[in-house]
This record gives structure tokens, sequence and C-alpha cells, in this order.
């Protein structure tokens, strides 16, 4: 296998997996509170804040990408106050490529776990209500478990969506090898040189394997989750 693949196609493979398991993760309980808030509140602005969660969707990714250079760049506001507070960059670091992805996936994600919970029986939380539970009690034991098929929907399509993140990423944190080069920059940049077509054609065979082994892992789980509900 190592013969199979360069230190460089490595390289990508590697940091792709880097860029969308951190982008998934740092986003997933934002993603959580964002679709509980647009699933249960009640409140001036919801339209306004549920359109500006599903900007990046229609927006150009070129657009998303410069809006995100602007904001965190050294010079942006976000980007200045977090090397000066936190020591972190993000304008072309994998960092950046991380928080670009994040953004990219962070729509699916809310809509994956809004529709979940607007489908929850409220009867469920009233009961464990009246039997003494606060809120938070009633969110972790009630709530949280009825929504996990929701959620576990919502980490793979933002993992997949941040797999094959270009537009915005390139954008932000251009195409670095070794820094910010993922799989898609790195078939781009592949499919721009000479004798780079059968190295471009691993990296998407290889692309599309790590896609469709999310999306079964997360059907196979949705299952045994769905069992233990009923159960």
């Amino acid at each position: 296998m190592t013969d199979f693949l360069s230190p460089e196609e490595w390289t990508a493979i590697w940091l792709s997996l880097k860029v969308s398991s951190v982008a998934t993760l740092v986003s997933l309980p934002i993603g959580i509170a964002v679709a509980l808030l647009l699933a249960r509140g009640r409140f001036y602005g919801r339209m306004l804040l549920d359109g500006l969660v599903h900007l990046p969707l229609v927006m150009p990714p070129v657009v998303t990408g410069y809006l995100l250079l602007l904001a965190f760049g050294r010079k942006g506001p976000l980007g200045a106050f977090f090397e000066q507070t936190f020591g972190l960059v993000f304008a072309f670091r994998w960092t950046g490529a991380a928080l670009a992805c994040g953004v990219m996936g962070f729509p699916l994600m809310v809509r994956a776990i809004r529709l979940s919970i607007e489908g929850i029986d409220r009867k469920l939380e009233q009961a464990a209500s009246t039997l003494g539970a606060g809120r938070l009690l009633v969110f972790l034991t009630v709530t949280l478990p009825l929504t996990l098929p929701g959620i576990l929907a919502g980490v793979v399509l933002s993992f997949a969506r941040a797999l094959g993140e270009f537009g915005a990423t390139i954008t932000f944190v251009s195409n670095i090898p070794g820094q910010t080069q993922t799989i898609p920059s790195a078939i781009y940049a592949l499919i721009q040189t000479p004798d780079g077509d059968a190295a471009a054609l691993r990296l998407t065979l290889i692309s599309v394997a790590i896609s469709l082994a999310a999306l079964v892992l997360s059907e196979f789980l949705a299952r045994r989750v769905a069992r233990g509900t009923v159960a």
C-alpha cells in the first residue's frame, strides 16, 4: 500500500481526515445548540438566523472563503483576536482549512439535527418534567437520546461535505502541500500537471471509499440506536 501512494498523497489523505474530523467535532456542540434554538425557539430574528445558517449552501464557496479571509485573516478582526489571545492562526494554515470545512458543512449538520428534534414527541419530555426532572436533565435523558439518529446523520453529512470541500478552502488557505493541501486540492493540482492523471484517479477512488465507509457506518449506528430506542 505504501508503494501504491506517494508520500505527498499520503499527506493529503491524512490532512483531509484531520481537517474533516476537527471541523465536524468542533461544529457538533454548536450545531446541536443552534438546531435546538431553531426547532424550539420563538424569538424575533429566528428566520434571519435560519437564513444565515443556511447561507453557505447557496453562496458560491469562493465567496464564503473570501469572507473568511476578511474576518479570520491575520489582519481581520476575528483573526487578529484569536492570534493575540490564543495564539491561533487560521489564514494559510490547516486550522483555517478546518474552519472553512466546518462552515461549509454546518448547514447540513444543523438541518439534520433540527429535523430530528422537531420529530420528537413532546409528551415524552413533558412526562419527564412532571416526574421532577429539570430542563437540563430532560434534555440529557430524553431529548438528546431521541435526537441521536439526526445527530449521526448530521455528523456524517458534515464530515462528507468537509472531506469534499474545495472552493472556500483554497480561497481562504490556498493550496500548500503538507500544510493546507487536502484531497480535493491535491486532485486539482494533479490534473493541472503532466502525468498527474493516475495519482488524481487514486486520490479520487480513496475519497469515494472514505465517504462510502462513513455513510455505511452512519447507517449501521443509526439502526443500532433506533433498536436501542425501541427496546
